[in-house]
């Protein structure tokens, strides 16, 4: 995968599916794309706590995964995100794609209607986190249905922006902290 495949899935991820979420929940249950937006209930200390819990989750992912047992993984990983040489700028824009786009669809559209659990099982799932032929890539995603979890479940008391921040500040951690050059978790 290159550069510009992943910047044109973030695109896809930004637009197409709160889209999705949007019509499906506007023609399935009235709800108007704006309203869902919930823009009148933004509030800086949630978004706050959505940030914060995101990095400390996204801390305690980089531990897991730096342990002995998941180097393949971590390398892989630590290869990709190499290979893709992206700015700073980019990453900051991928992990808001993913945040803004994945939790509207997740969220506030499939969780309407499958409930938390189902949602969360489901999201772990599509990002490859359960797949039984690569255990410890399963153990990762075990780890982190928690994390989900509490998403889900923050949404209600919390509001979207904050789920959108926590879900956007654990991907730029991860992005930020996960480098070929060495093993260690530096700054770039």
């Amino acid at each position: 995968m290159n550069k510009n495949t992943i910047i044109l899935l973030g695109l896809v991820t930004l637009l197409i599916f709160p889209a999705v979420a949007f019509v499906v929940l506007w023609f399935f249950s009235s709800k108007n794309p704006i309203d869902l937006l919930e823009l009148n209930s933004l509030r800086l200390d949630f978004i706050s706590l959505g940030i914060l819990f995101g990095i400390s989750y996204a801390f305690l992912s980089l531990w897991l995964f730096s342990r002995p047992y998941f180097e393949n993984e971590m390398n892989q990983q630590k290869n990709l995100i190499s290979q893709l040489n992206l700015t700073l700028v980019e990453k900051i824009f991928l992990s808001f794609c993913a945040g803004f786009g994945e939790e509207i669809l997740f969220r506030a559209g499939m969780q309407s209607y499958l409930g938390v659990w189902i949602t969360t099982i489901i999201f772990i799932a599509i990002h490859g986190y359960l797949n039984p032929k690569k255990l410890r890539l399963a153990i990762y995603g075990l780890f982190l249905i928690p994390f989900i979890l509490v998403l889900g479940f923050s949404y209600f008391k919390f509001g979207l922006w904050s789920i959108i921040a926590a879900h956007f500040s654990y991907d730029l951690v991860l992005f930020l902290f996960i480098r070929k050059e060495n093993t260690s978790l530096n700054f770039e």
